[in-house]
C-alpha cells in the first residue's frame, strides 16, 4: 500500500493525497484546487499527477475550495466514483463547487478578451457550473461516527474536526493482506472554545496520521478578545472615523462568525446604529445552509438561540445578492461594515470595494483570516505602499487591522492539543501536508520536543510505501 501527495506539500493550497491498497484499490483524500498563484494557478490545476478515470473513491474532509474545488474539474475528465463526506459538507459543495464554476467562466471571458486583442485563440474555463452541478450526483453523506464500507476491504469514519461546518478528521481502516492498517487524515482543524462549531473531537488511534499544519508555528490571541476587537474596529472607523469597515471573509465559516458576534453585540446594545452589509451571494447561501445543519452548533449558542432563534440576523444587517446594490455600496457615503468575499482578497466583490476605497484614509480593511503570501490580501496586510488591482496600481492609505483569533485554523498550541489522543509509540509516522515549508519545520521540531519522533514533510508528488 502507498501514499501518494499530489498537493498540499509544503504549501497550504491544493490539498490532494492518493492510497493506492495492496489490491488496487484507489482512494483520493481531497480534491482541492490550487489558489493565489497567479498565472501558475491554472496549469497547476489542470495538471492533477493521476488519472481521474481511475479513482474509485473520493473522501473529502470537508468543503473549503482548497480541499474540494476540482472535483468537477476531475468528474469532467471521467471520474464516476463514490464521494464520501458528511451531510453539511455535501450540502456547501453544492453551492460553492457551482460558484467556483461561475468564477471560472467569468475569469476566462475576460481572459479570453485579451487573448483576442493579442492574436491568441481562446481557452476553456477548467470548469464550468454545469460540470459542477453534474458532479453532485457522485456524492454520497456520511454522518459523523458511522462506518461505511467500501468493497470488504476499506472502512471510514467521520469525526468532528471544528474548522468549518460539516469538517471531518477522516479514520481509515485498510485491510492489507494480514494486517488491518489505520490511518488518520486531519484535513484541516479548527480551534477550541469557538463561539459557533463545536470543538475538534477525538478521534481513535492510528498508525500513520497525515496532519495539517498551517499554523504549525503561531499562537494565536484567545477568542474572548475577538469581539472586542470587532467592536472596536466598528466604532473608531465608523463612529469616530465616519468610513466604512470592509471586512474580507471566506463565504463559509468566517462569515457566519462575524456576523453572529455582530448579532450579539447588537443584542446587548452595544453595535452603533450603523448597516451592516454581507455582500456575497455566497455568504447568503452559505448561512442558510448554517440554519438547517444546527447539529453541528455547540451548546453555547444553542442557549443564545433561546432569546434570539437568529444568530445570523438583526434589524440592520442586510443580505445583498445583486451586482446593483453591490456597486452601490461603493458610492454610499454613510458610514457602514461590509462583509464580502474572497477572504484573501483575490476575487469576489470585495476586491471591487477595496479597489474602490483602499486610498481612502477613513476607511479600515479588517484583515480576520490566512492569506496565502502571493495574494493581494498579504500584500496589503504585510505593508505594501502600493498594490496591484484589475492591473491599475493603488496607494495603500486605508488603515489596516488584523483580528488573528478569528482563524478557522488551530495554532500550534492547538494542534498538539488535538493529537494528545493518540499515542506516541503506536504512531508509525506523521505526515506533515497544508503549511509553507518554514512553517512546517518549525512544527516538526516542536513535536520532536514533545515526544513525536517520526514526523515527515512529504514533497510535491512524492509516493511512500507503508
Amino acid at each position: 500500500m502507498k501514499i501518494e501527495f499530489l498537493g498540499a506539500t509544503r504549501e497550504v493550497t491544493g490539498s490532494k493525497h492518493l492510497i493506492t491498497t495492496r489490491k488496487g484499490l484507489k482512494i483520493l483524500l481531497d480534491c482541492g484546487m490550487y489558489q493565489g498563484k497567479g498565472l501558475e494557478t491554472d496549469s497547476m490545476n489542470r495538471d492533477l499527477g493521476f488519472d481521474p478515470t481511475e479513482i474509485d473513491y473520493l473522501i473529502l474532509s470537508h468543503a473549503h475550495i482548497d480541499h474540494s474545488g476540482l472535483i468537477p474539474y476531475i468528474h469532467k475528465l471521467g471520474f464516476n466514483g463514490t464521494i464520501l463526506c458528511t451531510p453539511a459538507t455535501r450540502d456547501l459543495c453544492a453551492i460553492m463547487l457551482a460558484d467556483a464554476g461561475r468564477i471560472q467562466e467569468a475569469d476566462t471571458r475576460t481572459f479570453n478578451k485579451k487573448r483576442q486583442l493579442q492574436g491568441l485563440p481562446p481557452v476553456e474555463p477548467i470548469y464550468t457550473q454545469a460540470d459542477a452541478q453534474a458532479c453532485m450526483g457522485c456524492f454520497i453523506s456520511v454522518p459523523y461516527h458511522k462506518k461505511f464500507n467500501i468493497e470488504g476491504e476499506v472502512t471510514v469514519e467521520f469525526f468532528d474536526a471544528g474548522h468549518i461546518l460539516g469538517s471531518s478528521c477522516v479514520l481509515l481502516e485498510v485491510k492489507d493482506g494480514r494486517r488491518t492498517v489505520k490511518i488518520g487524515f486531519t484535513g484541516d482543524v479548527g480551534r477550541y472554545d469557538k463561539k459557533i462549531l463545536r470543538d475538534p473531537e477525538p478521534f481513535p488511534q492510528v498508525e500513520y496520521l497525515i496532519m495539517e499544519s498551517t499554523y504549525g508555528d503561531r499562537l494565536h490571541t484567545t477568542l474572548d478578545t475577538a469581539e472586542q476587537e470587532l467592536l472596536m474596529a466598528v466604532l473608531d472607523t465608523c463612529t469616530k472615523k465616519k468610513g466604512k469597515l470592509i471586512i474580507p471573509s471566506f463565504a463559509i465559516g468566517r462569515a457566519q462568525e462575524i456576523i453572529y458576534a455582530l448579532d450579539r453585540l447588537e443584542h446587548v446594545k452595544m453595535l452603533p446604529d450603523i448597516d451592516v452589509f454581507v455582500d456575497s451571494p455566497l455568504s447568503v447561501s452559505a448561512t442558510n445552509i448554517m440554519r438547517l445543519h444546527t447539529e453541528c452548533f455547540n451548546e453555547a449558542i444553542a442557549d443564545y438561540m433561546k432569546s434570539d432563534p437568529d444568530p445570523f440576523g438583526f434589524d440592520r444587517l442586510q443580505y445583498i445578492q445583486s451586482v446593483q446594490a453591490s456597486k452601490a455600496l461603493n458610492v454610499r457615503h454613510k458610514p457602514c461594515v461590509i462583509i464580502s468575499a474572497s477572504g484573501m482578497m483575490e476575487a469576489g466583490r470585495v476586491k471591487h470595494h477595496i479597489a474602490n476605497h483602499i486610498e481612502d484614509p477613513s476607511t479600515t480593511i479588517l484583515c480576520v483570516g490566512y492569506c496565502e503570501p502571493s495574494t493581494l490580501g498579504a500584500k496589503i496586510m504585510r505593508g505594501d505602499k502600493t498594490v496591484s488591482i484589475f492591473g491599475q496600481l493603488h496607494k495603500v492609505r486605508a488603515e489596516l487591522r488584523n483580528i488573528e483569533s478569528l482563524s478557522g485554523h488551530a495554532d500550534y498550541e492547538e494542534l498538539l492539543r488535538y493529537i494528545s489522543c493518540q499515542n506516541k509509540r503506536q504512531i508509525k509516522k506523521i505526515f506533515l501536508v497544508h503549511g509553507e515549508e518554514q512553517t512546517q519545520d518549525n512544527f516538526r521540531r516542536t513535536l520532536n520536543k514533545r515526544g513525536w519522533k517520526r514526523v515527515e514533510i512529504p514533497a510535491f508528488r512524492e509516493a511512500i510505501e507503508l
